[in-house]
């Protein structure tokens, strides 16, 4: 869907939207309207209790010259409001008008006072909500079929286009993490993952490193192996480098997303019940490599590497059983209580890859890592692990701010030795309580002296199955976003 920027409304036939605050006067927003039509729509937020709640919408029509316009107040919320609502507000609209017949839909923002930023945030949401995978649909219906096609957004001010241009390059990462954990698993596998995601940052510059199963068992990838062999799909492990700053010879920031693209669970294999969605256990692989893209799109002056651990879990008479014991890359032993506790063991190699080939100043780890976190937090924050306060601190900012929000959990010794064997150095799976904790505690093993780490545990994040201002049922692209701001605010020059 396009978005653009212009001084005033245009001509010609749209649906018009007016953002209100919580403290502006109604009749001030509807200046613009005649007589008749400042009634009908004052009546019409009256009627649906319309109380400028964050993006809230309510919707008329009011004639105009021998024809009638659909109009839409869309709600800002009071002064305290998070930051991340004018994403929230273009979103609702979208949502409200995607698949409603109109084809084109003015935001005008003119007498807010608001400055370019709100304007290209408001139309980032716009366009966020406005996508969709269809690619497998063949029959839709007439009132199923999307028919907007542009959001024409008057008064965001002359600073508007420039801050677009950051705006859009986040879009392209978006889409195409939401697109990665969207498709079905015969089509995203460990090969195909790689494909992907050097068609799509093709002559943008990025460095591909490419590690396959004869290259790790010979670095040692114990972990990361014995989760894929049970699988046809051989595993991959694949490192994608921008050097953004300059200098590359200093040290990176290192992101690392859990890529198993389908979980069965392995020899202890999930309920059936459901098992379709495993398909977007590589979220965290899919945010990686969404955010390498958007940081590559818009040239971001900074040096991040974005890693991804692809493994396919399956049963088979040749996968890891309950009870084996694996040795890691680190030299560490870790005996498999549960195969289904398998993104532990893909990350812990990678991890001790990505300290050994690139020394980072820090490292942040994303997974669909426990089922613990979400009946922790449920669907609305994914949960931080940290042993740096500032790292924490400034990765929840970038949460708040870009609205994938966080939420911080605490590790600690107590935590750490229910992760201890009675065999080996550490076993992959410890009991029910705290399981998310422990999962983190498992992962803080593999951190090396001296190196900043943070794990998101984003279970209930990366796919819903109820829409929301910023994304449709399904794949949600949870992450991009934290990253591009958390690297904005922190890393670049």
């Amino acid at each position: 869907m396009k978005v653009r920027f212009a001084a005033q409304r245009p001509k010609g036939s749209y649906a018009l939207a007016l953002p209100v605050r919580g403290e502006d006067m109604l009749s001030d927003r509807l200046a613009g309207l005649d007589e008749a039509g400042r009634r009908l729509a004052a009546r019409a937020a009256e009627a649906q209790r319309f109380e400028r709640e964050a993006a809230s919408v309510v919707e008329t029509f009011v004639a105009e010259g021998e024809t009638a316009r659909r109009l839409l107040l869309v709600g800002l919320g009071g002064k305290k409001d998070e930051e991340a609502i004018f994403e929230r507000a273009g979103g609702a609209l979208v949502a409200r008008l995607l698949t409603s017949g109109e084809t084109r839909l003015v935001v005008d923002l003119g007498g807010l006072g608001l400055d370019s930023s709100a304007a290209a945030r408001l139309g980032f949401g716009a366009a966020a909500r406005s996508w969709r995978h269809d690619a497998y649909r063949t029959k839709l219906g007439r009132k199923q079929k999307p028919t907007l096609e542009e959001v024409v957004i008057v008064g965001g001010g002359e600073g508007a286009e420039a801050e677009w241009r950051r705006h859009s390059a986040l879009l392209e990462g978006l889409a195409f993490t939401r697109t990665l954990v969207a498709e079905p698993a015969n089509v995203i596998y460990p090969e195909s993952f790689v494909e992907r995601c050097r068609a799509a940052m093709d002559g943008l510059g990025v460095e591909f490193t490419v590690l396959d199963e004869k290259r790790m068992a010979e670095l040692g990838m114990g972990a990361l192996l014995g989760v894929g062999q049970g699988s046809a799909r051989p595993p991959r492990l694949l490192a994608m480098r921008w050097n953004g700053a300059g200098d590359a010879g200093s040290k990176p920031l290192v992101l690392i997303g859990k890529g198993v693209t389908f979980d069965t669970g392995g020899i202890s294999i999930k309920p059936a019940l459901g098992m379709e969605a495993m398909k977007w256990d590589m979220g965290g692989a899919g945010a990686v490599a969404g955010t390498i893209l958007a940081l590559a799109t818009r040239k971001a002056k900074a040096n991040v590497v974005g890693i991804c651990t692809l493994a396919e879990n399956m049963p088979d008479g040749n996968a890891q059983r309950p009870g084996d014991v694996v040795t890691s890359m680190s030299g560490q032993t870790i005996e498999v209580i549960n195969t289904d506790a398998e993104g532990r063991l893909v990350l812990c190699d990678a991890m001790t890859w990505a300290q050994r080939e690139y020394k980072p100043q820090l490292m942040i780890d994303l997974a669909t890592l426990t089922g613990a976190m979400i009946i922790s937090l449920g669907h609305e924050y994914a949960g931080l692990f940290s042993n740096d306060d500032g790292l924490a601190a400034d990765l929840t900012e970038a949460g708040n701010s870009s609205g994938d929000r966080l939420w911080r959990l605490p590790m600690g010794d107590a935590y750490d030795k229910l992760m201890d064997s009675p065999i080996a150095d550490m076993k992959n799976s410890g009991p029910r309580e705290g399981g998310s904790i422990t999962a983190a505690c498992f992962l803080g093993r593999f951190v090396e002296e001296g190196v900043k780490w943070a794990h998101l545990d984003i279970a209930g994040m990366v796919w819903a199955d109820k829409a929301s201002h910023l994304y449709d049922k399904g794949a949600t692209g949870f992450g991009v976003a934290l990253l591009e701001r958390y690297v904005a605010a922190n890393h670049e020059l």
